[in-house]
């Protein structure tokens, strides 16, 4: 079966990764999360002090983008890659809501921007890849075979976010999650590098009222039908 190029970009929390991953595993696809690569880089940030609360020295994490090394490592008992900055695993590090709070405003800076879509476009260039992120079908693969944007409510994302989070044990509360949750459609709506937006030529999918198996079988279907006509 010839392969193809799928991009799945969409709001937060809608479950792209999630659909990512599973059409990875059904395709024997590459899968790339790029939101963990952003958070990566946003995670280094805290830790340098570069971006707080009430501060964020953009130049300063500007001038250490190459010191940043992000590699995604495939963890066979998982049954997906995890994320590694620095040679060190920090897939739980970048999971948390105090990440999520500044991810947005680390993924508005272009120079941040740059680095990351260049590496996507190397990881993609032999297709058979599964990649979801913002700007994946606009900016990394505008010529992607097949492009799904993910939405849904977000009062229906706060609270999948929320029942996440719990899960990990993490104490937060369901208001936090729904803030950050607008905030970040917000911020990545809006800012002036490579906003999210629905691509011209993408399929998109409200996930509010469906399940992670319909809306699988649902994206599977579409696969099929791209594939038989490239």
């Amino acid at each position: 079966m010839k392969k193809i190029t799928i991009a799945i970009d969409g709001f937060s929390s809608t479950g792209k990764s999630t659909l990512a991953k599973q059409l990875a595993k059904e395709l024997q696809y590459v899968y790339v999360d790029t939101g963990a690569m952003y958070r990566a880089v946003a995670y280094f940030a805290m830790q340098n002090k570069f971006i707080e609360t009430e501060s964020f020295n953009a130049k300063a994490l500007v001038e250490s983008l190459p010191k940043i090394q992000l590699e995604f490592k495939y963890n066979g008992e998982l049954g997906f890659a995890e994320m590694f900055l620095n040679g060190e695993n920090v897939e739980k590090q970048i999971r948390t809501i105090e990440v999520s709070n500044f991810v947005s405003k680390v993924a508005a800076v272009s120079e941040v921007r740059a680095k990351l879509v260049e590496q996507q476009q190397e990881m993609g260039k032999n297709k058979g890849i599964v990649m979801d992120g913002r700007d994946i079908g606009t900016v990394v693969f505008p010529d992607a075979e097949l492009k799904i944007f993910m939405t849904a409510s977000a009062e229906t994302r706060a609270q999948r976010r929320f029942d996440e989070l719990q899960e990990k044990g993490d104490n937060v509360t369901y208001e936090e999650v729904l803030k950050n949750v607008v905030d970040r459609d917000h911020m990545d709506t809006h800012r002036e590098d490579s906003p999210l937006v629905i691509a011209d030529d993408a399929i998109e999918i409200d996930n509010s009222y469906l399940n992670k198996e319909e809306q699988f079988t649902a994206v599977l279907e579409l696969i099929n039908d791209v594939v038989k006509t490239v």
